[in-house]
């Protein structure tokens, strides 16, 4: 399993009365299928993992592996702050036919970075999938060093991390301990191209849940190695990428799906859009359906 290319972070769409929209999720699977996506994660945190029992969780999974009927890989969100949760959770997964965990670094507890290599090589040797490790200090309050991913990248069963911090330095270090066992994806969409271009073999993207085609585009040219045209379109995207990030995540990207018919809201604490982005988020939605008109006959010929 070697994760490469347009994997999108896929929000979980919720009915009026906050339950799973399955009809919703079935829809959203299918539209990013027919825009190009490579891969998909289910259940991370823009799927709002926290907030799902296991029975949530379980539905998910087996409607998407459905779904997807192998056309591409399913990755399951599985990081939990214990590490014995965490491997109970991928076992979980791996029940469910998913072809791979994306295990974020453990929230919370701040393990150090020996913790960190002891944690993800019990979750790789005993939950049964292969790993993509995450590293998002952000949301975690733990920054995987690239010298503690450099001691995890040679375990048979640890294949990619995704990183999210947008450095470029970060990047070119992880870069050069990618190989054919090992790859590295971009979990910034706005730092993405840049990071393609240097030598990340992929994006797991949060605006690609509204337009999966356009950035499908950026992830072609990026990983082509032509930066003019990369450039060109990653300035078209920046927009999007800005407005994902102007309240937490998955808030103004459930604003657009709720807008295109994907849902209707979240879970608390989470919250809907602030009223002041809301003109903001019309434009984006314009902007999500201008783009993906543009290049989904491109993308669905490829």
């Amino acid at each position: 399993m070697h994760p490469t290319g347009l994997i999108t972070a896929l929000a979980t769409p919720l009915d009026g009365g906050g339950a799973l929209d399955l009809d919703a999720w079935r829809r959203l699977l299918q539209w990013q299928l027919a825009a190009g996506v490579q891969g998909i994660v289910v259940a991370g945190s823009t799927g709002e993992a926290s907030m799902l029992d296991d029975s949530e969780y379980d539905a998910l999974l087996r409607v998407a592996v459905e779904t997807v009927g192998g056309k591409v890989d399913v990755i399951a969100g599985t990081g939990l702050s214990g590490t014995a949760a965490t491997i109970a959770r991928t076992r979980r997964a791996a029940a469910a036919g998913v072809e791979a965990a994306l295990v974020v670094a453990p929230p919370y507890v701040r393990p150090t970075q020996a913790g960190l290599v002891a944690h993800y090589r019990a979750v790789a040797d005993r939950g049964g999938l292969p790993v993509i490790l995450y590293n998002v200090p952000g949301r975690t309050a733990c920054d995987m060093l690239p010298e503690t991913v450099a001691e995890l990248a040679g375990h048979d069963n640890i294949v990619a991390i995704k990183e999210a911090v947008a450095d470029p330095d970060r990047i070119q270090a992880l870069v050069a301990l990618s190989g054919r066992h090992f790859t590295v994806l971009s979990g910034d969409d706005g730092t993405a191209g840049r990071s393609m271009l240097a030598g990340a073999q992929g994006l797991v993207s949060v605006g690609s849940n509204i337009a999966p085609a356009a950035y499908r585009r950026l992830c072609d040219l990026a990983r082509a190695g032509d930066a003019a045209a990369a450039d060109e379109w990653d300035a078209r995207l920046a927009p999007l990428h800005a407005f994902c990030g102007v309240e937490p995540n998955p808030i103004p990207v459930k604003a657009l799906l709720q807008a295109a018919g994907y849902g209707q809201g979240l879970r608390l604490p989470l919250v809907q859009l602030s009223e002041r982005h809301h003109d903001e988020a019309a434009r984006m939605s314009a902007l999500a359906t201008q783009l993906e008109a543009h290049c989904r006959g491109d993308t669905l010929a490829a």
